[in-house]
Formats: C-alpha cells, structure tokens, sequence
C-alpha cells in the first residue's frame, strides 16, 4: 500500500508487526510520550523480571458515539479496536523508554487520526471513486503478505481477536482502496526526480556516518544505484503523505466536526 492502512492495519498492529507507512491522518502517527514518575505512571513493577509490566489502555469514560464528521457517527467500538492497538504499540515504546504513555493526549491523537480517515472516505465516494472486489481482494493478499502471514484466514483470525469479523474487514478493506485512489488522483505522477533521490540518499548518508561518529554501529551504506529503489518508495511515500496532510486539513476546515473523546 501507498501512504495509510487505515483502521483495518490500526486493527492488527497490536497483533502482528506491520509494516505500512503512516500519513498524518492515520492514527498510528499519534501518539507522544512524557517522562513517567514512579508514583504516576500505573506501571507496576515486577520484582522477578526486574521489569515494568505492560500498562493497560484506559477505557472508561468513552461514549458511545467518539465523534461525528458530516452526520456519520464514529462509534465506541470502532475507536476503542483502533485505540487498542495503537496503545499496545506505545505501550511497547514506554517499556524501552522509560516513558509513561499519556493517554489522554492518545485518545485525541487516535480520534483525530479517525475523523481525518473517515473525511477522506467521504471525500472519495464524493468523488465517485468505488472498490471492486478484486481490488479488495488485492489489498487483503498485500497486507497478508507485508505481515507474513500464512494465509487470509490467519489474518481473518487476527482480526477477530481485535473485534473485527470479515464484514468490517471487508469494509475498511473497500474504504482503503478508495482513499488510495484519492491519494492517487490528489498526487498525479508523483514519482521521485533524481535529484529527490540523490538528496535522500545524501541525508541517510550523513545520518549514518554522525551515527558511526557516536559509536553506533550499523550495516554499510550501499550505493546509490543499490539503495534506489527503497528510496524511490520512501520518496514517493513522503510526497504522498504530505498531500494527504494538505487534504485533510483543507477538508476539515470545512466540515462539520464534533469530537467527544
């Protein structure tokens, strides 16, 4: 996939290691952490491991209806199976950091991350943009693979464990290919110049070597003509990200949006 999974990999990120790209409007780019005191941070010590046990998502409070974007109602139980999973990667990053998960900022983050999803599916069916069902089908045998996973039914079982059955998989799986094709119209050839690629290459580059300077270690630079297609795709998903920043923004502005959370 290009820029977003959208909820359906938001789903299953708290089940297996995903590998998309995240855009602005997609929750899994919410989410800061703050410094945690032992008295505040809720992560209980375990004597035998020495380690912090995984904090838990706080659930209370949430209303059944999150949010409302043009009259459609974003559901409790569409933000707590995209929370969920957003938290347990956070909750993964604070184990490593020290850092306590602000949930509070998260749940804003992640209901955000949802109004501007939900305004791009709009936007596409506005646009008459529609999903076939092989190109459903496509993008399920994509996420199978990009997650290693075995087969579609592994992946349905995954989903069922984070609270969706394959009705609402097929769903979210029709709106993400609609809003690729959004993305798609929105950005026209996006593909990266030479000279983007060569100024990627040159900032990895560099990283690289103030990494090396530290003390760092890490795998040898490959060529430019080596790395060219990983850059190309890095590229080209930046670029697309940032017109899905500019979308969302323009269409927020001018929608009717209530946020509850």
């Amino acid at each position: 996939m290009s820029s977003n999974k959208w909820l359906v990999a938001i789903a299953i990120a708290g089940a297996v290691t995903l590998t998309a790209c995240g855009g602005a409007t997609e929750a899994g780019s919410a989410g800061q952490t703050q410094q945690a005191s032992p008295s505040a941070s809720g992560q209980a010590q375990d004597p035998a491991a020495g380690q912090q046990e995984m904090p838990k998502p706080d659930l209370n409070g949430i209303p059944d209806v999150v949010a409302e974007v043009n009259g459609t109602k974003i559901s409790k139980e569409d933000f707590t199976t995209a929370y969920e999973a957003q938290f347990q990667q956070m909750a993964m990053q604070s184990q490593m950091t020290g850092q306590e998960v602000d949930q509070a900022k998260l749940k804003k983050q992640t209901a955000e991350g949802i109004v501007g999803t939900e305004l791009l599916i709009q936007e596409a069916g506005k646009r008459g943009l529609t999903a076939s069902a092989k190109e459903t089908d496509k993008a399920l045998d994509e996420i199978v693979k990009s997650n290693q996973l075995k087969s579609k039914d592994e992946f349905m079982a995954e989903m069922k464990k984070q609270g969706m059955d394959e009705a609402k998989v097929t769903e979210e799986l029709k709106n993400q290919v609609m809003v690729e094709k959004l993305i798609a119209e929105e950005a026209g050839d996006s593909k990266p110049t030479d000279k983007e690629l060569k100024a990627a290459y040159d900032e990895a580059k560099k990283q690289q070597e103030a990494m090396a300077k530290q003390g760092g270690q890490g795998a040898e630079m490959p060529s430019f003509e080596e790395a060219k297609p990983q850059l190309e795709e890095q590229v080209k998903s930046q670029k697309e990200g940032e017109i899905v920043q500019k979308l969302a923004k323009d269409l927020r502005a001018k929608a009717d949006v209530k946020i509850n959370v």
